[in-house]
C-alpha cells in the first residue's frame, strides 16, 4: 500500500508537534523521567508502562506513588528490600493491577537484576531475525519474569503476542527505552534493540486514528494489526518507524480526528 503524499505530510507534522518535551507531564513517561540511573528509570518505566491503561491522571498518580513506596530509589529497593518491606505494597491498586500483583513484579525484578543481568539482557533476544522479531523479545522477557513464583492471575499484566495481544504497554516502554532522537521525550539507554525494530504501541487512540487515515485494515486491535500498522510505517521511515506512535496517539487522544 501506497501512503497518500497528504497523509505523510499529516504524520510528520503531527509527530513533530507532539515528541516534545512538552509531551512529558501529562504522559507515564514522565515516571521515568524522575530519574538519571540507567536501573531507576528501566524499573520506574517498566511499572509505569504495566499499568498504563485507563485514565492517564490517574495512571500517573499511581505511578509515582509505586515508586514513592519504594522509596524513591526503585534500583535499590528491588536490589535490597527484605520480606517484610512487600507489606508496604498491601495497599496499592490500580485497576485490576493490585498488592499481589506488585509483590511478584518487584520479586521478579529482583531475580532479573541478581541472576539475568537486567532487564535489557532479558530483552535481548538473540534467535532468527525475523521480519517483526520484537515479538521475540517480548516473549522472551515474559519467559524469564515468569520464572518467579507467581499467582496464576498476575500472568494477564505481562502480555503474550502469540495469544493475539497487541503488548500495547510492553512496545511502548520499549520505545522509551530503545528510541533516542534526541528530542527529550524517549530515553534511548537501551543498545541491544534497534528503533528500526520496535512496533508501534497499538491501542484504542491509535487504533481508531490509523482506521481513520486508511492506515490499518484489520479491526482488531491485537498482534496482526500491530504487524500491519508497523509494517506500511516502515515504508514510511524504515529506520524510525514508531516515531509515528507520537502523531496517532496526539491525533486521538486530542480528539483532530
Amino acid at each position: 500500500m501506497n501512503v497518500p503524499e497528504q497523509i505523510k505530510l499529516l504524520l510528520e507534522e503531527k509527530t513533530a508537534l507532539y515528541n516534545h518535551r512538552d509531551f512529558i507531564e501529562n504522559d507515564p513517561v514522565s515516571i521515568p523521567h524522575l530519574f538519571s540511573r540507567k536501573e531507576d528509570i528501566e524499573i520506574s518505566g517498566l511499572l509505569a508502562a504495566t499499568i498504563a491503561w485507563g485514565n492517564r491522571k490517574s495512571i500517573i498518580q499511581n505511578a509515582r506513588r509505586l515508586v514513592q513506596l519504594m522509596d524513591d530509589a526503585p534500583f535499590d529497593f528491588v536490589m535490597n528490600h527484605q520480606s517484610k518491606d512487600l507489606k508496604r505494597f498491601d495497599s496499592f491498586c490500580h485497576r485490576t493491577f493490585n498488592a499481589e500483583d506488585t509483590r511478584f513484579f518487584v520479586r521478579s525484578l529482583t531475580r532479573i537484576y541478581k541472576k539475568d543481568g537486567g532487564l535489557e539482557n532479558v530483552f535481548n533476544y538473540q534467535g532468527r531475525a525475523e521480519t517483526f522479531g520484537l515479538k521475540n523479545n517480548i516473549l522472551q522477557f515474559r519467559k524469564h519474569f515468569l520464572k518467579t513464583s507467581h499467582d496464576k492471575r498476575s500472568e494477564k499484566h505481562v502480555s503474550d503476542p502469540s495469544k493475539k495481544s497487541s503488548s500495547k504497554r510492553l512496545c511502548m516502554f520499549l520505545r522509551w527505552m530503545v528510541r533516542n532522537d534526541r528530542k527529550g521525550v524517549d530515553f534511548g539507554i537501551w543498545k541491544a534493540i534497534s528503533p528500526a525494530e520496535l512496533c508501534l504501541p497499538l491501542d484504542v487512540h491509535t487504533g481508531n486514528v490509523a482506521r481513520k487515515l486508511g492506515l490499518l485494515q484489520r479491526q482488531s486491535n491485537d498482534w496482526q494489526a500491530v504487524e500491519e500498522i508497523t509494517g506500511l510505517l516502515r515504508t514510511l521511515d524504515p529506520l524510525d518507524p514508531v516515531k509515528y506512535d507520537f502523531a496517532l496517539f496526539g491525533l486521538g487522544v486530542n480528539q483532530v480526528l
